[in-house]
């Protein structure tokens, strides 16, 4: 059984559309994929309609957080996505997107950079605008390589000349609100050092205590060293440890499937969940 458990669509900074994300999926040879959209929700009913038989969606997010000015992911699973008071937290960091990327647009023209809003919008979509999109027009500009060679002090990680700051969740805040509305907790790639500064140990043991339920360990970012490191940490804790792609269709060079999470942790994610249930596809028409 092959369990992949963080995925990105159009419905934020991944380049395939919810339907086509699904249909990948399966074509990769998944049991299950997760969709986890910056902050949002938006591609879930797209992703349902167009799930293929064989292939079961779990429905969540990658909520934007920060704790002592250090920036961190979570990774929320099977929550009631109209529970009140985690959409609201959602809807205000969404928000708070647009005027960030006005601001790091701003700065990277006064870097002398040719970058134009309406470029990033264009290439933004429909999307909720992110980071992703500032780096795929500093590469369309051939500032940089890659996306990825956009992440660095010299451009877009946190702290460089070109970042900006966003509204994002204190990570003890999320973990209450996506308990309470039911869902599972996982640190999105806490070791991933090369995005910027990491959270130390003794506050992941801070949120194990206050419920975080599991960190992402098998992770492009993380090297065999950093995961072994992280699978003691987490063993320590009593977390559960997932492995996923982090996949962003052609906007990053990583597959689907790429890394997987083991099924009986997927069971007791699932276990654990009581706002909403993975879905199994039914075999209807395929849509993009």
């Amino acid at each position: 059984m092959r369990i992949d458990l963080h995925t990105h669509s159009s419905a934020s900074d991944g380049t395939d559309t919810p339907g086509e994300l699904v249909a990948n999926a399966a074509a990769a040879g998944l049991d299950v994929v997760a969709l986890t959209d910056h902050d949002s929700t938006r591609g879930h009913a797209a992703a349902l309609a167009a799930l293929p038989a064989g292939l079961t969606l779990v429905t969540g997010a990658e909520l934007s957080c920060r704790i002592d000015g250090v920036s961190m992911h979570m990774l929320a699973y099977l929550f009631d996505p109209a529970e009140p008071a985690l959409l609201s937290e959602r809807e205000l960091v969404r928000d708070d997107r647009v005027p960030r990327a006005q601001a790091m647009i701003g700065k990277l023209q006064h870097l002398g950079v040719p970058i134009t809003w309406q470029q990033v919008a264009r290439i933004a979509g429909d999307a909720s605008v992110g980071r992703p999109h500032i780096a795929t027009a500093l590469v369309e500009l051939g500032v940089v390589p890659t996306v990825s060679d956009a992440f660095t002090e010299d451009w877009l990680a946190d702290g460089g000349r070109a970042h900006a700051e966003k509204h994002e969740t204190d990570p003890f805040e999320a973990v209450r609100l996506v308990k309470a509305a039911g869902g599972v907790t996982v640190f999105a790639h806490p070791a991933a050092a090369k995005r910027g500064r990491t959270v130390p140990e003794d506050v992941v043991a801070r949120l194990a205590a206050a419920g975080l339920d599991g960190l992402e360990v098998d992770h492009a970012d993380h090297d065999a060293a950093t995961r072994e490191r992280l699978r003691s940490l987490a063993a320590d804790l009593g977390l559960l440890v997932t492995g996923s792609s982090d996949y962003h269709g052609s906007r990053k060079d990583i597959p689907l499937g790429a890394e997987t999470t083991d099924p009986e942790v997927y069971a007791e994610i699932v276990r654990r969940a009581t706002g909403a249930f993975p879905v199994p596809g039914t075999g209807g028409p395929v849509t993009a």
